[in-house]
Formats: C-alpha cells, structure tokens, sequence
C-alpha cells in the first residue's frame, strides 16, 4: 500500500512538471517582443535629413520625453483631487473583566459586560475646496501640456539650428579643401614657373605654404563638423553619439524649402506663455482653496453600542447613535498659508508679464535677424561671390602667362576663399534665422492646447 502511494505520488508531481513546463512552452511560444515608438538613431555612415532629424528627436529627446511624462503627473494629480475621502472604521471594547464578567445571556464574549462600540466617520468638505482643487489640477494640465509643446518648440528649433551648424561646418571644410587644391595647382605652375627661370624659389614656396595652410584649416573644419553631428545625436537621443552620419540636405536646401510664416490666430499666445498662464491660473485656485480651508470640516459618524448588563441588572437593548464633529477656528485662521498663496499668485503673475515680454522680444529679434541674415546672403549670392570668382580666376590666368604677381595671386585666392567662407556664413545664418522666426511665432490658442491627443 505504502509503495502504491509513493507511486502515485511521483506519478503526480511528474504530471504537475510537465503541465508546468508545457505552460511556461506556451507562454514563451506566444510571447511577442514588446515594440517601441522611438525610432532607431542614424546608422554610422547613413544619410540623415532635417526632416528626419526632427522626427528622431520628437521620439527620442529625453528633455521632451521628460516634460511629457508631466502631462501623466498632472493627470493623475486630478484623478487624485476627484476621490473622496476614505470612510473611517473604529472599534472599541472598555470594562474589560475576567471571566466573572457573564450575564444571564452567557459568558461568551459578546455576552460579557463588556461595552462594545462601533462607529464609522466620513469627512464632508464644504466651502468649495474640491472645486478649487480639482481647479488647481485642471489648470496644472492645461501648464504641462503647453510646457510639453514648448518644449517641442525649443527643441524644433535647436535640431534646426544643429543640423544647419553641421552643414556650415562641413561646408567650410569644403571650401577650404576646394582652395588647398587651388593653391597646389598653382604651385605646379609655380614649379613650371621656377624651371623656365620667371619666378624664384621663395615664390614657389610661399605658394605651397598658402596651400598647407588650407589643408590644415580644412582639417580643423571636418573636426568641427564632426562634432556639430554629434551636438544634433545629443538632440536625437542617441547614447552612442559619434557623428558618424552625413547631412541628406544642404544649406540651400534648407533656406529653398522654409515654411512660409504662419498666420496670425486671434487670442494665440507662445506656448511658455501659455504656461505661465495656466500657473498664474493654477495659483489663484491654490489661494482661494487656502481661504476655503478656514472653514471647518464637519465629521459625521454613526455607532452602534453593545453593553450587555450583569445578571442582576434588566436585559439591555444595544443603542445606535449618531454625532458630528468638526475643527474649532480658534487659534489657526490659516492666514499663513493663505499668505504664501497670494506671494505664489504675485510671483506668477510677474512671471507671466515676463514671459509675454520676452515673447514680443523673441519676435522682434528674429525678424531683424532674418531681414538682415537674408539680405546679407543675397548680396553675396547674386554679386560678391561671382565677382570673387571671376578675380580668381582671371588673375591664376594672368598668373599663368606671366602678367600678374605672385602677390596678386594670393590675394585674390584669399579673398575668393574668404568669401565663399562667408556665403556660407550668410546661408548658415539665414537658415537659422528662419528657425529662430518660426520658433517665435509659434502660437496657439487655448482652444488648441486643451484639444484631446489623436
């Protein structure tokens, strides 16, 4: 018998493994690799746009993903001001005796003499402070959602700038090398030069030495352009920055396909300002919640009491009662924190005025910045640079045949090189310029901010 049962019961637990592992089989068999919504980063090597840059970075920027998750915060603190108050539950037992305590109803615990209360107290607040407070939590939504839009402004805007500080770095490194191998096709006349006897040695020499010197400025460039890419991985939320990618688009690229400037909207603000609305808002919830606060809570409770009586005594009837308690106002009228609530409202709206400035201000700057970013690049595109040019290239002929100095050539290659140099500039800044101007005209109205997600 014995050995029956211990066949039973390792036939038993070997049936409990296999059940086990056929479960763990089928949970693994079914089990589907989580997916995630933040692209991968640019693979060393490949072609990244400006298009493509700004969506990496509106998936994969810790700062914006940060100043999301306080859109859940805030959320979640109003789910937390619409719940009520939990119930309270007491018991008490008092003339607690041995076991000479029994009546004539029996001496098991509820028949003892022993007085027995229970009673349940629920806290009614009255004055408005739920209204103030879930007030206080709709506008710290209404904050974080426009510190999350601009957030996404101010990092719109310096992918902009990043990616355009790439294309100027990477620009510069090709000019310079454009006029280091200019100079060495020069030195090669100058070889020829020196041979038939029109030149001496220190001309050919100077001219290699203005060639090394591009050829290092050109390195320095590219070192600087690599670390312009890894700036814009910094924004992408790469963890392994390393600027190993190469820009799908160009300065003239960017300034071709800038977006128009948007309309003015009636009642639109910037979304900083828009924040520190909602705060300002927010505040003067906080302050009328405060004020509210002085009014007393009442506590209503309902208790049943059970107190069985000696043998002697007549046979009792439990009682049910009812009472209601709240806070006496007199020695604490809050009026401290009423006043660091009017001081936060003070702050808040000092800070609001500062950020609708600072908003007219940005505007204003850009503008200047743009008109004269794009009259400058202008100027250089349609006249100086092929005037530079053409300079160039007739004094390196005359240089060739003899009718010009070795003087005259470095310096029309230096001034050819200084302006393609600053065209760059100019493009660099205009593109910038229009993301600063976009930057500081983006606006929306309240009606927008507080449109549910899609």
């Amino acid at each position: 018998m014995t050995a029956f049962r211990d066949s039973v019961r390792i036939r038993g637990s070997v049936a409990t493994s296999l059940a086990l592992a056929l479960c763990l089989l089928a949970v693994s068999a079914g089990q589907v690799e989580p997916a995630t919504n933040a692209a991968a980063p640019p693979a060393p090597g490949a072609a990244l746009s400006l298009a493509d840059a700004r969506r990496l970075a509106f998936e994969r920027n810790w700062d914006l993903l940060a100043a999301k998750s306080g859109i859940d915060a805030a959320t979640a603190q109003l789910m937390a001001v619409k719940e009520f108050p939990n119930p309270t539950l007491a018991l008490s037992t008092a003339k607690i005796g041995t076991y000479d305590n029994a009546t004539f109803t029996g001496n098991g615990v509820w028949q003892r003499s022993y007085d027995t209360i229970a009673a349940v107290s629920q806290l009614v607040e009255i004055g408005g402070k739920r209204r103030d407070r879930q007030a206080s939590a709709r506008s710290g939504i209404a904050g974080a959602k426009a510190r999350f839009l601009d957030a996404k402004r101010v990092l719109d805007q310096g992918v902009t700038k990043a990616y355009t500080a790439a294309l100027l770095a990477a620009d510069n490194a090709r000019i310079l090398t454009e006029s280091a191998r200019y100079m060495r096709r020069e030195a090669a006349v100058a070889e020829a030069r020196l041979k038939a006897g029109d030149i001496s040695v220190s001309d050919k020499n100077q001219i290699e030495i203005n060639a090394a010197q591009y050829e290092l400025q050109a390195q320095s460039a590219e070192a600087a352009a690599v670390q312009a890419r890894i700036a814009v991985e910094i924004l992408l939320g790469n963890p392994q920055p390393k600027g190993q990618w190469t820009p799908a688009d160009t300065l003239a690229t960017l300034i071709d396909r800038a977006p128009p400037a948007p309309a003015a909207k009636p009642g639109a603000a910037r979304p900083d300002v828009l924040a520190a609305e909602a705060d300002l808002r927010r505040s003067r919830s906080d302050l009328q919640l405060q004020k509210a606060v002085r009014i007393p809570d009442p506590t209503f409770s309902v208790l049943y009491e059970h107190n069985p009586q000696f043998p002697t005594a007549p046979p009792p009837a439990d009682t049910v009662g009812v009472g209601v308690s709240f806070p006496l106002p007199l020695w604490n009228r809050n009026r401290g924190n009423i006043k660091a609530a009017q001081a936060a409202v003070d702050q808040f709206a000092l800070a609001l005025d500062k950020a609708k400035a600072q908003a007219v201000s940005d505007l204003a700057n850009a503008e200047v910045a743009y008109r004269e970013a794009a009259e400058r690049f202008q100027r250089y595109r349609e006249h100086i640079r092929p005037q530079a040019a053409k300079v160039r290239e007739t004094v390196a002929y005359a240089y060739e045949k003899g009718g010009a100095s070795l003087v005259d050539l470095l310096e029309a290659e230096r001034t050819d090189n200084d302006v393609r140099l600053a065209a760059a500039q100019a493009m660099s800044d205009t593109a910038s310029a229009t993301a600063d101007l976009a930057a500081a005209r983006n606006a929306l109205t309240e009606l927008e901010l507080n449109l549910p997600k899609r």
